[in-house]
């Protein structure tokens, strides 16, 4: 990636940075790695292995520091924050699946919740200057009505992996009132923490299992049909790029000390770019019509997952400046194309991706590319 497409990305505040990704090796963890290390900045990222074969993070080959660690484990956290000593923490590491939440409530509860909480620990004993907590738009006490929770809404969830999102925010308001409280921040402490909601993250490099676009590659490859049981479940659906764009400005924001920033962030698609998983499957049909699925009625036995899920990203519009730069068509076919330049030529187009979408956010003048 050319350093003149990216040097004046999100005030150049990342050139030179140290900053520690927690999740590298995941999906989303992998794309921001790789955005963070092509900006200038020093990225060490701290995680368990990759979950999944393939794994983006391995096609990546990124020149940065990988710690393989579980965040649970205070020790190696704080050995990790003393040798390497980073200006921001984007954490990102999770258990991030619903269905398998409910197979392992107890690891789920201890990676989401415990785990963040060693997290917070280690950047308050090594005064960070900046904390992104990435949770989930499952956070929300979802009641599945028509309209978008904002984040001042009370935290739920149905299923343990949900619930323990909404903990989290919990546990990252308790942390900010006690610990990093923007009204003493200057004096009694210099740490600025915020946290991030989004859900439905799709684009190239996701192998996960029970999910969407990964158990359609799936399909692909074994030649089998894919089983969509709940084709009307309304999903804010988009690409990886969005959430990342706003955890950055987040995190610009917190590194300039601008203490306002300090607080929780809805990032998602507009009301009309929102459609249904059945919608979803149609238009990624249109691009890579390599395969078919089957729609078979929920028989009543399944877990529960929700079947309305919106967010009100207005306050990242006004006070931000960050709107999504693609919209659903733009990013089925990013998405797809990623997945078929893979399997047909071997290449991935990662980097290509995130060219695009900085020339596209360019011409659209949001305020992070300027």
């Amino acid at each position: 990636m050319e350093n003149m497409v990216t040097e004046n990305l999100f005030s150049n505040i990342y050139k030179d940075k140290t900053v520690l990704v927690t999740g590298h090796t995941g999906f989303k963890g992998s794309w921001l790695t790789l955005w963070l290390t092509k900006m200038g900045a020093h990225v060490i990222g701290y995680s368990l292995e990759a979950p999944t074969t393939p794994s983006h993070f391995d096609l990546l080959q990124l020149d940065s520091t990988s710690i393989i660690g579980d965040i649970r484990d205070q020790e190696k956290l704080n050995n990790v924050f003393a040798e390497y000593k980073p200006d921001i923490v984007f954490h990102l590491a999770a258990q991030p699946l619903v269905l398998e939440s409910y197979l392992d409530p107890v690891e789920t509860y201890e990676t989401n919740v415990i785990g963040t909480l060693k997290i917070f620990e280690a950047c308050r004993l090594h005064q960070v200057k900046a904390i992104v907590n990435i949770t989930s738009d499952k956070c929300y006490e979802n009641k599945e009505w028509i309209w978008g929770y904002r984040e001042n809404d009370p935290m739920g969830g149905f299923d343990p992996y949900s619930s323990s999102k909404g903990c989290a925010e919990i546990l990252t308001s308790s942390y900010r009132n006690s610990y990093f409280n923007p009204a003493e921040y200057g004096n009694t402490h210099t740490t600025l923490l915020a946290s991030c909601r989004a859900g439905n993250v799709i684009g190239g490099g996701d192998w996960a299992k029970d999910r969407l676009i990964p158990d359609l590659i799936r399909a692909i490859e074994t030649d089998q049909p894919l089983t969509i049981r709940n084709p009307h479940a309304i999903r804010p659906w988009q690409h990886v790029l969005e959430p990342l764009s706003g955890y950055l400005l987040i995190g610009q924001k917190l590194l300039e000390g601008k203490k306002e920033y300090a607080t929780a962030w809805n990032f998602g698609p507009d009301d009309d770019e929102i459609i249904s998983v059945g919608e979803l499957v149609e238009h990624i049909k249109k691009f890579w019509n390599k395969f078919d699925y089957n729609i078979v009625e929920n028989t009543g036995s399944e877990k529960h997952e929700a079947t309305l899920l919106k967010l009100d990203c207005t306050k990242a519009k006004v006070k931000l400046g960050w709107k999504a730069v693609w919209n659903s068509q733009q990013t089925f076919e990013h998405t797809t194309e990623w997945y078929k330049t893979f399997y047909e030529s071997h290449n991935i187009n990662t980097a290509k991706n995130i060219l695009q979408y900085i020339k596209d956010a360019k011409e659209k003048e949001l305020l992070w590319v300027k």
